[in-house]
């Protein structure tokens, strides 16, 4: 079954038989009424034909999500092209805003809101945080973000995305010699 959801500003909103996409597949943040995704989420599943996106009464092709989630969000495209990509491996692929990357990937076949003490639910196996090929950082950058993933235990991970949107990843971590 094909749900449908609703596009506002920078989320999609699903008000409507919801369960198999947040439960079976882990998209999403549920709440009481609704599960919001995010503009990848949807996209994702938009491709996927497990979802349709209206805006204003209209519903839009996944070409036409593309396009309109790429003027909200420049960085869109690079971030699409890694999510898809992990997501289309098997991981478990959620926000990683609060780390300061973009997405935290937990390994296959995880419940990643598993319930009980800390010690016993799923952990983050990589943060990861994608990034166009001509990017330029600081040695400051690639310090914070090895720092922010060791600080939860995991490895952090830069998605690059070539001109072809094909990804490479590569794995930064602090040494002590």
């Amino acid at each position: 079954m094909v749900v449908k959801g609703e596009l506002l500003e920078n989320r999609v909103r699903i008000f409507e038989d919801w369960d198999e996409v947040f439960e079976d597949l882990y998209y999403g943040k549920e709440f009481e009424d609704y599960l919001e995704l995010s503009l990848v989420e949807a996209m994702h599943l938009a491709d996927r034909d497990e979802i349709t996106v209206e805006d204003d009464d209209e519903e839009l092709s996944p070409e036409e999500l593309y396009e309109r989630f790429t003027e909200r969000d420049e960085e869109f495209p690079q971030k699409y092209a890694v999510y898809a990509d992990l997501r289309d491996r098997g991981y478990i692929v959620k926000s990683g805003f609060k780390f300061g990357a973009h997405f935290r990937v937990y390994p296959r076949g995880v419940n990643p809101y598993k319930e009980g003490p800390k010690e016993q639910r799923e952990h983050t196996q990589w943060v990861v945080h994608a990034v166009p090929q001509d990017e330029n950082f600081t040695y400051t950058d690639v310090s914070r973000a090895v720092r922010l993933a060791q600080n939860i235990r995991a490895t952090m991970l830069w998605g690059v995305v070539d001109p072809e949107e094909e990804v490479t990843y590569y794995r930064v971590e602090h040494v002590t010699p």
